[in-house]
């Protein structure tokens, strides 16, 4: 990812994920199950071709972001978001303490 070409992420409801593209191109996705109070993030990729680009990094910072606008509490299922929670504090707040302690977070 460069400052010529930012990674554009959306959320397509549809498919339950967050769509992460660069240069026009799918370049990584974050799955979820919307709950009721909260998000639970089951699963996230990053294409092979665009590995190494930050996108892995932009887009779970993004859905992080997302999920604190929209009021929700995240369970992070996902071993990628929980490492990226593990890694940037300031997100730990989204977790309630009981996930905390199941995600070791």
């Amino acid at each position: 990812m460069t400052d010529k070409t930012p990674l554009a992420i959306a959320d397509n409801a549809a498919q339950h994920r967050y769509e992460a593209m660069l240069d026009g191109q799918l370049a990584g996705y974050a799955e979820y199950n919307l709950l009721t109070d909260a998000i639970m993030f089951t699963h996230t990729e990053v294409l092979s071709a665009f590995e190494g680009k930050g996108v892995g990094s932009g887009l779970a910072r993004h859905v992080l972001d997302d999920a604190r606008a929209r009021g929700l509490h995240v369970i992070p299922v996902c071993q990628f978001i929980a490492g990226y929670i593990r890694k940037h504090r300031e997100y730990a707040d989204l977790v309630r303490a009981d996930i905390q302690r199941a995600f070791k977070i």
